[in-house]
């Protein structure tokens, strides 16, 4: 009876809109006195710390910081020109350059959210314009920013490779090619809906001269060039590249002249906010993770995974349908938190790569950012295009379906993330 407690706790705290670090940290707390491990309580403040000085961390705030200053330093328009002289000739070709502009943003933020803000901003009232159907143009945009966690930089990926003690490079290697390959997909789905409902775009086509176009996106460009060079070469750490990135993309947007000093302010500022809110999380999670090990849950997890039969592909399947689940109620960075270092353990024990973990929580959580009630991606591009929410979402549902197909490609073949660290030498 005792142990329904913090469970008591928690629904009620979430009923009344507690913020996720109160939810999680009370309710560890309260499993702390409840178990009889209160004296362990004494200890716990070295404990959190010990598993928050972690290098990797540092790069997770540039990132953000860097992602921050794209939004507001006009490199979305001329990554759109630029992506216009390359696909603008296509049927649905606005649609393509879409999904290529999101490659290039996944290549600098690493953030489904700031592409989705940026986008939504600038390229749906272009499509619409251009007679696109408004719903189509924000579904495709929605769809298309998943694809900012899985190619590196990734926020997700450091936030996981930091927790598990799992390699970030090794993890940035491999979500190179999951991401090119979701590209190529929703391209493919693009080009469908292109000739069905017979979208703009064709050889007739006006789109802007190649070499003024890329003589303009040149600097913008640069900036994955240096991350991820410097960062699978070997040449930065992940927190050095970021720290480069940030200062390249400061100085990008004031050659653009979009960038002032009160937008680096800015920017600077909600960094700062979101990193906090951030490490809140981590400190309550801690704090769960030191009750889970004492309490040996990861272990119970195996041995009832054992009893049950559901072996390496079984429990895989389990634990993305949770993933998948908590991806529609919860923030990514605290669902990767929170169930990462309760789901993750039992999988390495029955023999799962741990890069290949990270590639699959990754995806998951962030495909729940496209899913209702509370998918985030959604609800931003509701917010910037004024369309309704539930029209977005029953837009969004071809795209999702064939993302959570890829999400299943991906478990069963694992090859597809692990080849190209391997091949690096990133993993034995």
């Amino acid at each position: 009876m005792s142990a329904m407690i913090p469970l008591v706790f928690l629904v009620v705290a979430t009923l009344c809109g507690t913020a996720i670090a109160y939810l999680v940290g009370g309710s560890a707390v309260i499993g702390f006195i409840i178990s009889d491990n209160s004296n362990f309580l004494a200890a716990l403040p070295q404990r959190v710390f010990s598993q928050l000085d972690v290098f990797a961390f540092l790069a997770m705030p540039l990132f953000i910081l860097v992602g921050e200053l794209m939004n507001r330093g006009g490199i979305a328009d001329a990554l759109i020109r630029f992506s216009l002289t390359i696909l603008g000739r296509f049927k649905g070709g606005l649609g393509h350059v879409n999904i290529l502009t999101s490659v290039f943003f996944a290549g600098v933020s690493g953030s489904a959210t700031a592409d989705a803000a940026a986008l939504g901003n600038t390229l749906v009232p272009v499509m619409e314009k251009q007679g696109y159907h408004r719903n189509y143009a924000v579904a495709i945009t929605a769809a298309s920013s998943i694809i900012g966690p899985i190619i590196p930089p990734s926020i997700v990926l450091i936030f996981y490779g930091a927790l598990m003690n799992t390699s970030v490079i090794a993890l940035f290697a491999a979500g190179i090619v999951p991401g090119l390959l979701l590209a190529v997909m929703l391209m493919g789905i693009n080009a469908f809906f292109a000739h069905k409902d017979n979208h703009p775009g064709g050889r007739d086509a006006e789109i802007p001269d190649f070499l003024p176009a890329f003589t303009h996106a040149l600097p913008a460009l640069s900036l994955p060039v240096i991350i991820l060079s410097g960062i699978l070469f070997g040449i930065m750490t992940p927190a050095e590249a970021a720290a480069m990135a940030a200062v390249v993309a400061a100085l990008v947007g004031f050659l653009y002249r979009e960038l002032k000093l009160v937008d680096v302010i800015a920017a600077a500022r909600r960094t700062v906010i979101l990193t906090g809110a951030i490490f809140v999380i981590l400190v309550a999670i801690a704090t769960f993770g030191y009750l889970s090990a004492l309490e040996q849950i990861p272990q119970r997890l195996v041995a009832s995974i054992a009893e049950l039969g559901l072996g390496q592909t079984g429990y895989l399947l389990v634990v993305n349908l949770v993933l998948l689940v908590a991806g529609m109620l919860m923030d990514v960075k605290a669902a990767v938190a929170l169930l990462a270092p309760l789901l993750v353990p039992p999988a390495l024990l029955l023999g799962v790569d741990p890069t290949h973990m990270g590639i699959l929580v990754g995806f998951n959580l962030t495909v729940g950012l496209l899913t209702p009630p509370f998918g985030a991606v959604l609800l931003i591009l509701s917010t910037v295009t004024n369309v309704n929410y539930w029209v977005i979402v029953r837009a969004v549902v071809p795209f999702l379906i064939a993302e959570l197909i890829f999400l299943g490609f991906l478990i069963f073949v694992p090859d597809i993330s692990l080849a190209l660290p391997r091949a690096l030498g990133y993993l034995s």
